[in-house]
């Protein structure tokens, strides 16, 4: 299981930190101030603790754990652009992204690279995309076909379905 970031800068996040133990520190409860701003009773009784071990130091916002992102605010924003206008504005033969184009796309527009793990965890975290998978139909297909047929045949076959057998048999 992935924990969550709760929204917000450090900033944000941190002054949210100090509020919480200032309405303590002014007789609220723990319950009180967790509702109060949204946050969860553990992470209140732990902002309280840490205050009282480090004091208002305790409070301070720390760098995010890991690698730093290698593109930038700016390039994320262009890079959704970018996949937003379609792959075939991008120079491919089909309107599909996949994780491999995009990559290359990257790599080409930002002179970053990235594994193909490294583009999904760029899409779904830090621009909320969703991976899909396209769905197969023959080149070939009718739709008004497909249509006519569901709407013609496939009320009479259901009608003329032969009734089930009974899973018990009658005394």
């Amino acid at each position: 299981m992935r924990i969550m970031r709760p929204t917000g800068s450090s900033e944000q996040l941190e002054k949210r930190r100090r509020r919480a133990v200032e309405l303590l520190s002014g007789g609220q409860t723990f319950r009180g101030v967790a509702q109060r701003l949204g946050a969860s009773l553990s992470s209140v009784v732990r902002w309280w603790q840490s205050y009282r071990r480090k004091g208002a130091r305790g409070l301070d916002s720390r760098p995010t754990p890991g690698r730093p992102c290698r593109l930038s605010r700016s390039h994320k924003r262009r890079l959704e652009k970018l996949l937003l206008a379609g792959a075939r504005s991008a120079g491919y033969a089909t309107e599909l992204w996949t994780l491999r184009r995009i990559g290359d796309l990257m790599r080409k527009q930002f002179g970053v690279r990235y594994s193909i793990s490294g583009v999904r965890r760029l899409l779904v975290a830090d621009l909320a995309w969703s991976t899909q998978k396209p769905e197969r139909r023959a080149t070939e297909r009718d739709e008004a076909a497909i249509e006519e047929w569901k709407r013609m045949e496939w009320p009479r076959l259901k009608k003329n379905e032969t009734p089930r057998r009974a899973s018990r048999v009658p005394r």
